[in-house]
């Protein structure tokens, strides 16, 4: 049990860490963390309104899967 409540731990740092930088990636609505810093990355992948679509399902995917591991976390924690 140790080791399944170790792996998601690893999970739930790693999934926070890309959740946080996907969110940063998304076009801002005005004056965003990407428009402070020129776009950069964003601009590359933005290009398009498919390449934002796709950027929103990673976006929820990673989302999803954070919760996922918390609630799994959870129910370690309490019944393990």
């Amino acid at each position: 049990m140790d080791v399944l409540e170790n792996t998601l731990w690893v999970l739930l740092a790693i999934s926070s860490l890309l959740l946080i930088g996907l969110v940063l990636i998304h076009r801002g609505r005005g004056g965003g963390i990407t428009d402070m810093f020129g776009g950069g990355l964003a601009s590359g992948i933005q290009s398009s309104a498919v390449g934002e679509r796709n950027l929103t399902r990673i976006t929820w995917g990673v989302a999803i899967f954070w919760a996922l591991v918390v609630v799994l976390l959870g129910l370690i924690s309490r019944f393990g």
